[in-house]
């Protein structure tokens, strides 16, 4: 998925929540998941999650499952 202008090059206060609610999770989590934890829509996560990751502050370990890395909660 492409982002539209929703991608920032700094950690806006968005990315900031989702790096918190994927720190409090023991397990890597699904789009919805994360999308859920913060009341936000699903399409709008995923492209945070896109810009986290090409950042390196989240990774796939499995295929659409997300976790934080130390980098991402070094950035918290």
């Amino acid at each position: 998925m492409a982002c539209k202008g929703g991608c920032q090059k700094g950690l806006s206060d968005e990315h900031k929540a989702i790096l918190k609610a994927m720190s409090g999770m023991s397990e890597p989590s699904a789009c919805k998941e994360i999308a859920a934890a913060i009341d936000q829509e699903s399409k709008k996560v995923s492209c945070k999650l896109t810009s986290l990751k090409k950042k390196g502050y989240i990774s796939s370990p499995v295929r659409c499952k997300y976790e934080i890395t130390d980098e991402g909660k070094a950035a918290m």
